[in-house]
């Protein structure tokens, strides 16, 4: 079994849909691992939305383009990413509002505030991202 039939079993059994480059470091080397998820992005399995971060993949059924496999969207993967990074954020006003529960309004996007102002990582899936404007 190759070190990418390995990755690509790690990646279609986890129930997370955001991947570090570190979550394989037990396959193999930090070298091949990069050979291995490069490969996984040409075939279509991985999306790459940062450095070291990649999430997993679908074909969406209407436009048959590429998109996120997390049932929260973009917006869940940039959540997600956030989580698995340990970086310390908010959202803005109106997505806050909505997931109390206090405002029925669904924004179009949720807008990820980062309490960090070091944290320069760009990390976007499409036109939706984090420190997309620096």
């Amino acid at each position: 079994m190759t070190i990418q039939d390995r990755i690509k079993i790690r990646v279609k059994r986890s129930k997370r849909s955001v991947f570090l480059r570190s979550d394989f470091k037990d396959i193999a080397e930090y070298d091949q691992v990069g050979r291995g998820l490069r490969n996984l992005v040409k075939d279509g399995l991985l999306m790459k939305i940062g450095y070291g971060l990649y999430t997993r993949i679908r074909q969406n059924r209407i436009t048959g383009k590429p998109m996120p496999d997390n049932a929260s969207g973009a917006d869940g993967v940039l959540i997600e990413a956030m989580e698995r990074l340990g970086v310390d954020y908010k959202l803005d006003n109106l997505s806050s509002l909505n997931i109390s529960g206090e405002s029925t309004q669904i924004p179009a996007n949720i807008k990820i505030i980062l309490n960090n102002p070091r944290f320069t990582r760009k990390i976007s899936i499409g036109k939706q991202g984090i420190n997309d404007d620096r």
